[in-house]
Parts: C-alpha cells; structure tokens; sequence
C-alpha cells in the first residue's frame, strides 16, 4: 500500500500528477478541491457554504477542509493506497498527517509564482460537465465550448489576479512551513514542476522508485 502526499501552489498540476499516479498505480486521488466542486454542482448544504466564500473572496477554512478530509478518508476505500493534493493546510494537520498515517512521501511540485500567475489565469471550466481546460496547454477544438458536451467554457469564480494574489499569500504564508516540517523528517521531494507533464511524471517516479511512466501504456489519455 502506498500513500503520498502531493504538495504545489495553484496551477503547479497537482491534479494532473495525482491522476496519473493514481491511474497507473491503482491509487485512489482525494482531491479537496475535487471534493468542494462536487458539493457545489449538486447544491449541497456543504456546497452553498463554499458558494458564498468564494464569492466573497474569501478562502475555504482550513477547519472546514480538515473535516472533509476527515471523513473522506474514512471511507477506507484506498486498498492500494492514496494520493492526497489540498492537505494539509496548516502546522497542526501536518502532525496529524504524520500521527495518523505511515506515509510514503510527499510530492512537492515547485512553481515560480509569475508561472501560477500565467497558468492559473489561462484555466477554464466547462459550465455543464465541470471539464477543466487551459488556453495554454490544453486547448478546446472549438474556442469557448467544451470537447465533450458542448457547454460553454466559463473563467473560475475565483481565478482573478486579486484572488490569485490572495491565494498565493496564504499558500506562502500557511503551506512553506507545512513543507519545512515534512522536509525534517525527511519525506519530501521537491520536483520542477515548469516541464510538461510527462517530464515530471517521469521525475516524479524516478525520485520515489516506481514503476516507470510510459504515456502509451497509461490509462489516462490527459
């Protein structure tokens, strides 16, 4: 079994990463942010809290992450082991993390924030099926509509330069010592994450010793 952490700021291609490992290892990928636009979609309780943040501009609080993460990881649905990106978010949850679980490591993507800037800025969102596109890498075929359902490509709610500009402030100011704490008990691999995402894929499974990636064989197309 086993379990990793992935670590980046926004736009660093965590979700890409995870999906790839999780698909080539049998892993299961919790993604928090996965989780939260689950909730909004289907108008939950949970959903509409996170709604009027965001529209306040305000970040989702690190108690309120810790107790989704909490329960979403007592499903004990990840008999191969997991791939963990959105947590933890503070100190505290970092012991946890390392009290709770024997971890394999922590994958820490590292991303200038003038390249989160131009990458995260470039990102859209299909506004019916919720397929992520990116005007840099991952273009649509047909500019503005999706290439599975035709929906029409909207920008985040909450992908603006001021919100960005808050978001990287946090991410320094809560995630660098989260980072630090892992690097003494000596899990952490920090990988350049500038490449394209094969190149750090492949640096990725090189650094951990697993089994080489090779795109042919991978069952995730993107």
């Amino acid at each position: 079994m086993r379990k990793y952490v992935i670590m980046g700021v926004q736009g660093s291609g965590k979700g890409t990463q995870s999906a790839l490992l999780a698909a080539d290892l049998d892993l299961v990928h919790i993604s928090v942010g996965d989780i939260f636009r689950w909730h909004v979609k289907h108008h939950t309780k949970l959903g509409a809290q996170v709604r009027r943040l965001v529209a306040a501009g305000e970040l989702v609080g690190d108690d309120l992450v810790e107790s989704v993460v909490r329960d979403r990881l007592q499903l004990h649905d990840w008999n191969y082991g997991f791939i963990i990106d959105g947590f933890p978010r503070n100190r505290r949850q970092a012991e946890f993390f390392l009290e709770s679980y024997d971890l394999d490591g922590v994958i820490h993507l590292d991303l200038p924030d003038d390249e989160v800037r131009r990458r995260v800025l470039a990102r859209r969102l299909c506004s019916r099926c919720g397929m992520d596109y990116n005007l840099i890498a991952h273009r649509p075929e047909v500019e503005g509509r999706c290439d599975v359902c035709g929906g029409d490509l909207v920008t985040r709610a909450d992908d603006t330069p001021d919100a960005l500009a808050r978001r990287l402030a946090d991410y320094h100011s809560k995630i660098d010592p989260v980072i630090e704490l892992f690097k003494r008990k000596e899990y952490v691999m920090t990988i350049d994450a500038r490449a394209d995402k094969a190149t750090v894929q492949r640096a990725i499974r090189t650094r951990f010793n697993l089994p080489p990636y090779l795109p042919s064989n991978a069952r995730l197309s993107g």
